[in-house]
């Protein structure tokens, strides 16, 4: 019997009219029962030897994951980022491996700039002192003021500097693989090299997918580069920054602030949490409901599409 893994810590099969079609013809699915990020060896449990396709989310897939799955042929990710899985291992052994960049970009897009008018406003403070019994004059500063640096401008970067601009920011980008964007409203943005965005930013956001090549791309010698009293946001991949470093430099007073959305280890528990000047985020950012449906329908249909060319399912079903 053919069986589907669905690894995300949830995901709704009744809302899921491919998911509907491959119950009806007798595909067996099996859900993550943790609803949280599987471990390896549990992903790896869960995936047996005779599971053809996964819907996956950042659980790590590994060599090793992968090479015990032999009835594996097509990992469909719920989301954009492709890092937690070894792609060499999944192309030397025949099997497909899809993403959904496009859906959830605006969710992230969104949240990154909710957490830049935090930062900014300073509103989770100023909350908690509100309910502590004070009444705080805050004062805290205009996006319409600052030079916003983007670093990584793919989809979600994209929509980020949309949002920057629609509020009067000031935008300036960094990336490794682009030396410009064609799109007409965007033209004007100067695509720089990092040290001088960093050097040029009132906020920092990062929007890279991780690799060994960009591990804490900003670490103790770069963040401290940036101007004094900068801002920095992470809704990428917690890897991207050493988060002690970023400990160091919010508690030294160099960053006034600072918000993460993903961590090296998740669920997190580590020192940032002990940080009054810093957001924290339970990696929530494709989490917005009509961004989630879009992208649980389309990583269906992508491994629906790779189920088919891999010979395991009839297209007429």
């Amino acid at each position: 019997m053919n069986k589907i893994v669905i690894s995300t810590s949830s995901f709704d099969l009744d809302g899921n009219p491919i998911i509907k079609r491959l119950l009806s013809h007798g595909i067996h699915i099996t859900s993550n029962p943790y609803q949280r990020k599987l471990t390896e060896d549990e992903i790896m449990t869960l995936l047996g030897v005779d599971t053809v396709g996964l819907i996956a989310g950042i659980e790590p897939l590994t060599n090793r994951v992968l090479s015990a799955a032999t009835g594996l042929r097509v990992i469909a990710r719920c989301g954009t980022g492709l890092d937690n899985v070894a792609m060499e291992t999944a192309r030397q052994r025949d099997i497909s491996v899809f993403n959904t960049p496009e859906a959830p970009a605006q969710a992230v897009a969104e949240l990154t700039l909710g957490l830049m008018l935090a930062c900014l406003r300073q509103i989770t403070q100023t909350d908690r002192l509100v309910r502590q019994g004070q009444w705080p004059r805050t004062q805290g500063h205009l996006l319409a003021a600052q030079t916003v640096g983007i670093i990584g401008m793919g989809h979600i970067g994209r929509r980020v500097a949309r949002l920057c601009q629609a509020f009067g920011a000031n935008v300036i980008a960094h990336d490794p693989h682009l030396q410009h964007l064609s799109e007409t409203t965007l033209k004007t943005i100067p695509f720089i090299p990092l040290e001088n965005l960093l050097m040029q930013s009132n906020v920092v956001t990062l929007h890279l997918p991780y690799s060994d090549k960009t591990h804490h791309l900003l670490n103790a010698n770069n963040i401290i580069q940036m101007k004094p009293g900068a801002i920095l946001i992470n809704a990428a991949r917690g890897g991207l920054v050493d988060e002690t470093a970023l400990d160091a430099a919010l508690s030294s007073g160099h960053l006034g602030a600072a918000a993460l959305d993903s961590f090296e280890q998740e669920p997190y528990h580590g020192v940032l949490c002990n940080q009054d000047k810093i957001l924290l985020t339970s990696h929530m950012g494709s989490l917005a409901k009509e961004s989630r449906q879009r992208m649980e329908i389309e990583a269906a249909e992508n491994l629906w599409a790779g189920l088919i060319q891999a010979g395991v399912i009839d297209a007429a079903l």
